[in-house]
């Protein structure tokens, strides 16, 4: 087609199509919301979805219900929400494998990641080294030089293979030269199982989880995998303090529409969610984890995704990671 024929195309579109992508939002909601999310019920993820939905029925006094379609990573629920009509009405929330590295770590997928229209990053929450509670080390400067000295002897503990705490494994291997075994679980809970009970050596936790589990004595926190220290923990260092550059790994949990699903209606999820998230109830719950609020407009989540999207495939394609 010639630009001139193009230009014509377009402009018949135009007249067809007179409702701007402003007027696209203008009467949403007005019928009930489903917000699927990607992982089974019970966890940080699912359970902030549920605030999130609350109070968008409160805001808008339309239903907004919460369907879990947890497998394949995430892929099963993610599938779900990208054949659905672009139309507010069906929205996704994940954690990061299915938009960042699933396309890298399967052969195939039934969904392109780059295509979701991106919402909202609901919460982040930072990731900490943890090592179970007899490994003979009392900071990370002395985890980093016992596993050193015993290379192949250490193993980490993941929720399975992809997730964020494998992926952070990988990460500390490739930045310091560490030689570590890898044993992946079917979920959180059976990993920290056998982390609290030395049959693992480390694994990367969220804070929220992590913290609790210190106090009891169930398990040491070392360092974070952030770039700075963060109030509610002023004493445990970063990675980058004891000689691991550049090292972050944070679990973030996202809201996302599908395919073509029109900016003003993007927009305005957005800055509901946003409001949501900044109430101070809201606010205080996620001081106590650890986590804060996303706080992004969707070109600064497309931005932020595409971040993470880079820098975790090039650990997933150097250490060779796939799941058939």
């Amino acid at each position: 087609m010639s630009p001139r024929l193009a230009l014509l195309a377009i402009f018949a579109l135009l007249v067809a199509n007179p409702t701007s992508a402003q007027d696209a939002g203008k009467d949403y909601p007005n019928r009930a919301i489903k917000i699927i999310v990607s992982v089974p019920a019970g966890g940080g993820i699912d359970s902030i979805t549920r605030i999130v939905a609350e109070k968008l029925r409160q805001r808008w006094h339309q239903p907004v219900t919460v369907e879990n379609k947890g497998g394949q990573a995430g892929n099963i629920g993610s599938e779900a929400v990208f054949t659905a009509e672009p139309d507010g009405y069906t929205l996704l929330a994940t954690v990061p494998a299915p938009l960042i590295v699933n396309a890298a770590l399967y052969n195939t997928l039934r969904f392109d990641p780059t295509a979701f229209v991106p919402v909202s990053v609901m919460t982040i929450i930072p990731n900490a080294l943890t090592v179970r509670p007899g490994l003979p080390v009392s900071s990370a400067r002395e985890f980093l030089d016992y596993a050193k000295a015993h290379p192949g002897q250490l193993n980490y503990a993941s929720q399975g293979n992809g997730t964020t705490s494998h992926l952070a494994g990988e990460l500390l291997q490739r930045s310091t030269g560490l030689k570590l075994v890898h044993v992946p679980y079917k979920g959180t809970a059976p990993a920290i199982n056998d982390l609290i009970g030395d049959h693992v050596d480390l694994m990367f936790l969220e804070m929220a989880a992590a913290s609790g589990l210190q106090r009891a004595g169930h398990l040491k926190i070392l360092a974070l995998a952030t770039q700075k220290r963060i109030a509610t923990y002023p004493d445990i260092p970063t990675l980058a303090e004891v000689g691991v550059p550049n090292f972050q790994s944070e679990t973030w949990n996202v809201i996302m529409a599908p395919p073509k699903t029109p900016p003003a209606i993007a927009a305005k999820l957005n800055a509901a969610i946003n409001d949501a998230l900044n109430e101070p109830d809201i606010r205080k719950q996620l001081d106590a984890l650890s986590a804060r609020a996303g706080n992004m407009s969707p070109a600064e989540v497309a931005k932020f995704i595409e971040a993470e999207r880079t820098r975790w495939t090039d650990v997933v394609k150097a250490a060779g990671i796939k799941i058939e």
